[in-house]
């Protein structure tokens, strides 16, 4: 399954070799009315030799044989008119051209690299990402919503050969309680009369948006472009900031101060395209003070204290003391997003809770620490009770019932697409 579904990411090979112009064009295979011409296999090569993928057996053969399969999807699919909403298409557009300009550095070199303007580049990436969508509607309509049965499930995983049974690495359930210690007015003050400052140069003259954002934005991956944050629509904003980026109409104004989750932001427009706007910030965020911190890491310690002690449980804990907006409703557990499930490996779980929660028996509470909050990306102090832990083994149906399914899924997905596809080769 993995060869036909990696179509989909085969798709964005060419991008980088996009200016290689070296290759005689001719035809090498005919998907129905598409040609497959050598210099778009050459494309392929060279992106899959940059990006260190490797393509196993001939790759003039086995690159024109994954485009022939895309090509009978989106010919397929143009048949039963199944296309790509516009919407979807221009947001995951931008976020590969800030992806990027992140790892390029600047619009400019971004234009070198690859020899084109960038309206040439976003064209040629709008063309990949509708097609990559294109794809995967039409997957899913071959394949179906599959819903194995449990006997179905029994009976797949009872068949399994040894050495096709999953390997499932340690996986953790954790309960949190964190708390924000409180960021002093004299603070916020000093960040909002800073970014008046900036505004003032900006405006005198003194002083570009982009270079202050370079220099002192602490988003940081923004900052690397200036501040830049890429066409984005009014919904894929937070609200505070949403409001004030979309009332702006003058590229050389900027914005008043705006509050959001994340700190404090100047905003100044850059272009707008219908309902999207590109627009540049600076944020920066208040500092709590050492000495509420260590209030904060007290408050936990004590609570911590308490627990173990039995005179509160560590669920009471949360509804009483934790701020942790996620958790807070869910007895304090946290839930992996990625996985639809509570139950994470180390290396998927915030860096400083993993190497607190590693060294932790089922049912040990931590001692206070100090992480980042992923939501926030704001500082906060927490404490972790280790909730539940399976080590290491493979799969059974006890434990990892999710899983085993899954994998029937993917297998008979596989087989689908794959009779399809024989299908169609026979017929063109």
């Amino acid at each position: 399954m993995k060869r036909f579904f990696l179509l989909s990411s085969v798709i964005l090979f060419s991008l980088l070799s996009i200016a290689q112009n070296a290759v005689i064009d001719q035809v090498v295979w005919i998907v129905g009315d598409e040609a497959i011409l050598r210099s778009e296999i050459e494309e392929q090569r060279l992106r899959a030799q940059y990006e260190g993928m490797e393509i196993k057996g001939d790759p003039y053969c086995i690159i024109p044989e994954q485009m022939a399969v895309q090509k009978l999807f989106l010919h397929q699919a143009q048949l039963d008119s199944i296309e790509a909403a516009d919407s979807q298409v221009n947001s995951q557009v931008e976020m590969r051209i800030n992806y990027f300009l992140s790892q390029i550095g600047s619009k400019e070199k971004m234009e070198e690299y690859f020899r084109k303007p960038l309206n040439e580049i976003r064209e040629d990436i709008t063309e990949m990402v509708r097609n990559q969508m294109i794809i995967q509607q039409m997957q899913q309509k071959i394949t179906g919503d599959i819903k194995p049965t449990p006997a179905e499930i029994r009976h797949y995983y009872s068949e399994l050969p040894a050495d096709s049974i999953p390997v499932i690495p340690t996986q953790v359930e954790v309960q949190i309680i964190t708390i924000a210690p409180p960021v002093p007015r004299e603070e916020i003050d000093r960040v909002k009369d800073r970014l008046r400052e900036f505004t003032d140069r900006i405006n005198a003259g003194t002083a570009t948006f982009s270079m202050l954002a370079r220099i002192y934005s602490e988003d940081t991956e923004s900052a690397k472009q200036g501040g830049e944050l890429g066409f984005m629509g009014k919904g894929q904003l937070v609200p505070e900031f949403a409001n004030v980026a979309f009332s702006l109409t003058d590229p050389n104004r900027v914005s008043r101060i705006v509050e959001t989750e994340f700190g404090f932001h100047i905003i100044q427009m850059i272009e707008k395209r219908g309902d999207r706007m590109n627009v540049r910030h600076i944020l920066l965020r208040p500092k709590t003070s050492a000495q509420d911190r260590q209030k904060a890491m007290a408050l936990l310690d004590s609570i911590g204290n308490d627990v173990r002690a039995g005179k509160m449980t560590f669920e009471t804990a949360v509804a009483t003391f934790s701020q942790d907006k996620n958790t807070v409703m869910n007895n304090g557990v946290m839930q992996n997003e990625n996985m639809s499930t509570s139950k994470f490996e180390y290396q998927q779980l915030p860096q400083e809770v993993a190497k607190v929660v590693y060294k932790m028996k089922v049912g040990e509470i931590s001692d206070p620490f100090v992480m980042i909050d992923r939501q926030s990306n704001k500082e906060v102090c927490a404490i972790v009770k280790l909730k539940s832990k399976v080590d290491t083994h493979k799969a059974d149906l006890t434990n990892d019932f999710q899983t085993i399914k899954q994998q029937l899924v993917e297998q008979t997905s596989e087989r689908i697409i794959q009779n399809w596809i024989k299908k169609k080769i026979q017929e063109t």
